[in-house]
This record gives C-alpha cells, structure tokens and sequence, in this order.
C-alpha cells in the first residue's frame, strides 16, 4: 500500500484536470491558431495561470486497490500484484496462466 497522501495528492490532481478540461483544451487551441505573436503570448499567458496540477501530463497511473504506482496493468487499473491474485482466484473471466 503507497502513502494515503499519495492517493488523495492523485485524486487531487485528477479533479482538477477534470475540472480545467475545456478551459486549457480551448487556450491550446488559440495558442495553436494564433496568427499574430501577441495573440500567442497571450494565451501562453493565460495557460501559465492555470494551476499546474489541471495538466494531464502530471497525473501519474495508480492501481485502485493499493494504490501502487509501478507495476501497472492500465487495461485493468491495477497493478501486477493485484492483477496476479485476482486473476488467479477467478475474478476476471478468461484469463488464465499460460502454459506451452
């Protein structure tokens, strides 16, 4: 199990990307079409007072169950501990240990 200040930090992060979804996407797409440099600057500006943690590239992958951040499996949102024993005690159907 990680740090629970980890998780709620993460939780955080994931409302507020949430929560500044449609704001950044549009800003980002004036940056993108601005024709003129102070256009662009101005809306680089307006990106830059967003809070830093409303940007996906800070959400960080982490299993449901422990929380574990390394080790994740994103097709089932856990991590391979989790991932193991719950695939060996049947919970997902049809998957199985492989055998040659």
């Amino acid at each position: 199990m990680s740090k629970k200040s980890l998780v709620e930090r993460q939780k955080k992060r994931d409302f507020l990307c949430k929560k500044f979804l449609v704001s950044r996407s549009a800003l980002k797409v004036d940056l993108t079409k601005a024709a003129d440099l102070d256009t662009k600057l101005l809306a680089h500006f307006k990106i830059q007072n967003l809070p830093r943690n409303s940007s996906f590239t800070r959400l960080k992958n982490r299993c449901l169950v422990t929380g574990r951040s390394r080790g994740f499996y994103r097709f089932f949102g856990l991590s391979r501990h989790v991932l193991r024993e719950m695939a060996l005690a049947g919970n997902f159907p049809g998957v199985v240990k492989s055998s040659w």
